[in-house]
């Protein structure tokens, strides 16, 4: 009998997200709390990576500021996420992509996936 994998799946709020791998330039609109007031704020940028399953899945996006690299980690199954928009559809042959990291000009492009339609 696993306990805690039953009170987790009853607890926690399962969020229905698109399909996105590490590669892919999705866009995270998700809410702040500032005192007592709530906004919503878009992140886009990279995924470098997922990790983890179930209700402790998380995934890693990175973006350049300016010249500095901001990454955040999002978990899967938050309430604070309100949507996932992907813009773009990237091929790497890798499912953690850290070495996005080093690289900048040319050479921090991905390959675009073929057969993408943006609504799917």
């Amino acid at each position: 009998m696993d306990i805690i994998g039953q009170l987790q799946k009853e607890l926690v709020t399962v969020n229905e997200l698109p399909k996105f791998d590490a590669g892919d330039t999705i866009s995270v609109s998700y809410k702040i709390k500032e005192g007592n007031k709530e906004r919503t704020q878009q992140f886009q940028g990279v995924v470098i990576q997922r990790r983890g399953s179930g209700t402790s899945e998380t995934f890693t996006v990175r973006k350049m500021s300016g010249n500095i690299g901001v990454e955040r980690i999002f978990p899967v199954n938050t309430p604070f996420i309100e949507a996932i928009s992907i813009v773009k559809r990237g091929a790497v042959r890798r499912a953690r992509i850290f070495y996005f990291r080093e690289r900048t000009g040319k050479s921090a492009r991905i390959r675009e996936r073929k057969n993408f339609t943006k609504g799917a």
